[in-house]
């Protein structure tokens, strides 16, 4: 085999470094599009999600959602929408391409051929893949979701918000009392003491856990529905999709996945502020989840879905059609 030859082939190996690299790239940049077409609305879901007192009032309704958003922009300005988006940034990088670059790999292992594709495969690969994201680069999201929860101004007019790592640094320092553990409480404060970086991962259970139905439904969704609706060559190959076909059918698998796992995703952000709102202790996952039901019931758990909606179907589709136009421009 000649050099060319060998540095083709190494080029189209999916397990080789220079395949994986650009495979996280193309996944990395369509993550930072895609985030940064909605973050104005992200904000608002945040600060509904988290039930922050000055915006509890417009929960609940797609009109709300516009009235809250107005409302950051006239007491702060179009920053004030895209507050917290530097923190979004440095988080969804990496948590995109990685994800990304994991379904690549747990794809070829799982489904090396299109006869050997099922629902369950793609689900598990969809699955599998989040959560190594989400292990990954689960402490940046926690610091994004305390840059934006702010909304407090000050005397002069200006919104006091934290820097990254102001923001940073409060999760460092919080001491809470109790922790939610089966160990004893010495023993709790000791672990917490000697590994710091814990503090990072308040609701990472939850998020854990509803990252299995997201990204496995959203993957499941994008892999079945590509698979029975882009038509294939008259060889039987499978041709490859238009920009369009990629946005359609990132945004119907975005929607599918948002109401399947959107209850977690409530529970994660108020665990996410617990520091901010009780201080002195950890809150739980039981906690939290009655918390939410004592004050709202059933609906409590889908609060600020609509936007949701209007949010994750544009970033869905954006993310996975940028991700296949960036892995065509790098002939992944």
């Amino acid at each position: 085999m000649s050099s060319h030859d060998a540095n083709k082939h190494d080029k189209h190996d999916k397990q080789s470094l220079p395949y994986i690299a650009r495979s996280g790239l193309a996944g990395g940049f369509a993550g930072c599009v895609a985030k940064t077409v909605v973050a104005p609305l992200d904000r608002v879901k945040i600060l509904f999600q988290a039930s922050n007192p000055d915006f509890r009032k417009y929960a609940g309704t797609w009109s709300g959602a516009f009235s809250a958003g107005s409302q950051i922009y006239r007491e702060n300005g179009v920053m004030g929408l895209f507050q917290g988006h530097s923190a979004t940034l440095l988080r969804i990088f990496p948590y995109a391409a990685i994800k990304f670059m994991a379904y690549d790999q747990i794809e070829h292992i799982l489904m090396p051929t299109r006869e050997q594709q099922t629902n369950l495969r793609r689900f598990s690969a969809g699955a599998i893949s989040g959560m190594i994201s989400v292990l990954f680069t689960y402490p940046l999201d926690l610091i994004r979701v305390r840059m934006a929860y702010h909304t407090r101004s000050t005397n002069n007019g200006h919104l006091s918000k934290p820097t990254f790592i102001q923001a940073a640094s409060e999760v460092y320092r919080e001491a809470p009392k109790a922790q939610p553990s089966a160990l004893p409480p010495a023993a709790t404060t000791t672990l917490f003491s000697r590994f710091p970086i814990l503090k990072f991962y308040r609701g990472f259970t939850v998020t854990l856990t509803g990252m299995v139905p997201y990204a496995g439904t959203s993957f499941l969704c994008w892999g079945f529905l590509r698979a029975h609706f882009v038509p294939q060559s008259p060889d039987g190959t499978p041709r490859r999709p238009t920009p369009l076909a990629d946005l359609v059918i990132g945004a119907v698998s975005g929607a599918v996945a948002q109401t399947v796992s959107y209850p977690y995703e409530v529970v994660r952000r108020r665990m996410q502020v617990g520091g901010l709102t009780h201080p002195d202790r950890w809150m739980r996952w039981d906690e939290t989840v009655r918390t939410i039901w004592q004050s709202r019931g059933w609906r409590g758990f889908y609060i600020g879905l609509s936007i949701g909606y209007l949010k994750i179907v544009p970033m869905t589709a954006v993310s996975f059609a940028v991700w296949q136009w960036g892995k065509r421009i790098l002939d992944v």
